[in-house]
């Protein structure tokens, strides 16, 4: 079933908390459910439907649902890591075409800052039941070095170089200064970035993520409903969802699931990546965005260096303006599942409501991506292309 123009995103919200040693984990769920709710013009009176994800406290949408007294006749709690938020809107989308609800919420919340989580570089144990897991385990693989061998890999097959790497961090830095809420709002060089402490060779320091509390949360709605409302719309119009594990051994780490799932969503949508005037990229490292450029069709696989040099992801600047906010990089980086910032900050560029230093100009079509898991073994990759109405 197509859910090509079946669905809107009616509301969108970010929390703007960076760190919360006051909230609870639900807390921040209910906030930035109120947040969204109040941005579509809608109440938690309208919610027929709700969405989440393992960072949800309890038995996820079961609690949650309890706790924001919602009466709701769909949930959906999959998770796929980073890319859950991304999956949860085409999901919302496809129940809203199939009649299962009407007006669908979508939350995300967490506190890795507060609870002084080392989610990059403490070794993830997993669950010894699963079957990948157990050759792993004896490795105390973490996420860094994860992603680590990614870029090595990288590296070595194409002859991508940390500077080159370290202008997707420049661009983060140059839209991150205009985010009055982002973590690091200095604009840093290419010689920063190289220069600061490797954390797993080759990626630096200013190669990782930031980690932060709070959250965000979308409103996903039938036509009749977004047309009932007084909302900019932004409709949904081709999604692709893809998962990447070890292959039965045959481990390729120069490609990611958005080989598959961007595809997908560029056929549903029918249009073509030089038709994007926007891309959100998740981005827990440089070299996620960089590997995913390539997969999504920006450019060809091993070009990623090149076509990221020079400042080709700086709005106002460069070819294909990214992460307006300042993205995971810069900006946040809430539960370690920061997929829905990026349909959030896509939304914001498709109704105009960026910040004007960074808002691309006739902005109608955009992208949004997602990964969930860990680059270098199994991961999950989530396609949205979206588009102003």
């Amino acid at each position: 079933m197509s859910i090509k123009g079946r669905a809107y995103i009616a509301g969108a919200y970010e929390h703007p908390t960076r760190k919360a040693p006051d909230k609870s984990v639900a807390q921040l769920h209910a906030e930035v459910a109120r947040g969204a709710l109040a941005d579509a013009g809608l109440t938690k009176d309208d919610v027929d439907g709700y969405f989440c994800a393992g960072d949800a406290p309890g038995m996820g949408p079961l609690s949650m649902v309890d706790y924001m007294n919602l009466r709701v006749r769909h949930v959906d709690s999959t998770d796929v890591g980073g890319s859950s938020y991304l999956v949860h809107v085409a999901h919302a989308a496809e129940a809203i075409a199939a009649g299962k609800c009407k007006v669908a919420l979508i939350t995300l919340a967490g506190r890795p800052r507060s609870e002084g989580m080392a989610t990059g570089t403490q070794p993830r144990a997993g669950n010894l039941s699963q079957p990948d897991v157990q050759f792993e385990y004896p490795y105390g693989v973490t996420v860094a070095n994860a992603y680590a061998m990614v870029a090595m890999r990288h590296m070595h097959e194409f002859g991508t170089t940390s500077e080159q790497l370290a202008w997707i961090k420049v661009a983060a830095s140059h839209h991150a200064q205009h985010n009055p809420n982002a973590m690091l709002r200095d604009v840093v060089t290419v010689e920063e970035v190289v220069n600061s402490p490797l954390v797993a060779d080759p990626l630096h320091r200013l190669d990782c993520c930031v980690i932060s509390d709070g959250g965000g949360a979308l409103v996903v709605v039938a036509p009749e409903v977004a047309r009932s409302l007084n909302r900019p719309r932004v409709k949904i119009i081709g999604a692709g969802e893809a998962p990447k594990g070890q292959l039965g051994g045959k481990v390729d780490l120069t490609y990611s699931g958005a080989r598959w799932s961007g595809p997908a969503a560029f056929a549903e949508a029918g249009v073509t990546p030089a038709d994007i005037k926007y891309a959100s990229i998740y981005d827990s490292f440089t070299i996620t965005v960089l590997v995913q450029l390539e997969d999504l069709g920006f450019c060809g696989k091993g070009q990623g260096g090149r076509f990221v040099s020079d400042g080709n992801l700086i709005s106002g600047v460069g070819k294909l303006p990214f992460n307006t906010d300042g993205g995971g990089l810069c900006n946040n980086h809430p539960a370690n599942r920061g997929g829905i910032t990026k349909v959030i900050e896509a939304v914001r560029q498709l109704r105009g409501e960026a910040h004007p230093a960074v808002q691309v100009k006739n902005c109608d079509l955009a992208l949004a991506h997602g990964t969930g898991g860990l680059l270098g073994t199994r991961h999950g990759s989530g396609t949205l292309i979206l588009e102003r109405e």
